[in-house]
């Protein structure tokens, strides 16, 4: 899987491109358009957004190559729930449902549609975490790689990346487990002190319809914690792969790194959200509801949707390594003078990596 071109970002011999001008038009406008040395400073998540979209077009081939063998297989199976039971997911819906209602919270189409979600993503998280800590890791492991060749003017290359996977695959896996610790812990943390102080507020005689209201609140300032999170979590699945450091390290490290630009990491977290939900909610009306016709459009709706919520979390996934590298620059950490790729540097000192 190599990229189609092999025109780096700042050409600087011009014997190596050809003599057509239409080719020439087309290199020097890829040329000025991605930031060479690691080095891309940005204030807003819309210049991320396009910084992003020069890469893929910079990359295509080799971008499209890794939504389809290692994106795809993973967003069939979720958006599918091929692997959930829904008589498990109905037995942990009616648990919660019972502490809901045990802690003073009416059962009111909303709390019992977002029990019902909960314990969908639950049980669909736990059956397809063998996936995401293999073919998911590996896919966010060969986006970040090949933005970093593009910002290196490098190509991709499936054999360096190989051995780079080979080195750092230890400690990849290492920030994925912490980072599902994060979340869960954050997940739990939260249930807890809802059902907490719902049943304190029931206590002291508060009605059913303000402690709706308070958890609405709750749950909205959550969102926003949540949020953040998730964006250092992500930005620690980059670092791991880039940098040297891996597990608590790595959460610590993307936490010091962001700071300043957790408005910026919200925004993309915020798009990134509208299009996946975008997309799974076509493909629950689409293809899992008979809500129309016969049903013969979900033989090319299904495939389509799939595809198209492959290519959200691909652009999620590059704009995550985009930001990182944007943020890095921003605290004065960028590469100065050097084109080298920071993982192919791996593959020339082998001494380099920490693990055996």
């Amino acid at each position: 899987m190599e990229a189609s071109s092999g025109i780096s970002p700042r050409n600087p011999n011009k014997h190596d491109v050809d003599d057509d001008p239409y080719q020439n038009v087309h290199t020097e406008s890829l040329d000025h358009s991605i930031r060479s040395d690691h080095q891309f400073h940005s204030t807003s998540a819309l210049e991320i957004l396009r910084e992003t979209v020069r890469i893929l077009r910079y990359n295509l081939i080799g971008f499209m190559g890794i939504a389809a063998f290692l994106v795809c297989p993973v967003s069939t199976v979720l958006l599918s729930n091929v692997l959930v039971d829904q008589s498990i997911v109905k037995r942990l819906t009616i648990r919660l449902l019972l502490v809901a209602k045990s802690s003073g919270l009416p059962l009111r189409p909303f709390i019992k549609q977002s029990c019902q979600k909960f314990s969908e993503m639950v049980i669909s998280s736990t059956m397809c975490f063998p996936l995401y800590i293999t073919l998911s890791l590996l896919s966010k492991a060969a986006i970040v790689y090949s933005v970093d060749c593009t910002y290196s003017r490098k190509k991709f290359d499936v054999s360096k990346f190989y051995v780079i996977v080979t080195k750092i695959w230890r400690r990849l896996v290492s920030t994925y487990l912490w980072v599902c610790m994060v979340i869960t812990g954050c997940l739990t943390l939260f249930l807890v002190l809802l059902v907490a102080v719902s049943s304190l507020f029931s206590i002291i005689g508060f009605g059913s319809d303000l402690i709706v209201y308070l958890a609405m609140i709750a749950g909205l300032v959550f969102s926003v914690i949540f949020a953040n999170a998730i964006i250092i979590c992500n930005i620690a699945i980059v670092i791991s792969v880039l940098e040297d450091v891996s597990g608590p390290l790595a959460l610590l490290r993307s936490s010091v790194l962001i700071r300043g630009q957790t408005q910026v990491g919200l925004l993309i977290f915020l798009g990134s959200t509208i299009g996946m939900a975008f997309v799974e909610g076509l493909f629950e009306h689409r293809v899992k509801t008979l809500s129309y016709g016969d049903g013969s459009s979900r033989v090319w709706e299904g495939p389509l949707l799939v595809l198209m919520y492959s290519f959200v979390v691909l652009i999620d996934s590059m704009m995550s390594a985009v930001f990182y590298f944007s943020c890095r620059f921003n605290s004065m950490e960028a590469l100065n003078g050097e084109c080298q790729s920071v993982l192919e540097a791996m593959t020339l000192s082998p001494g380099s990596i920490g693990f055996e």
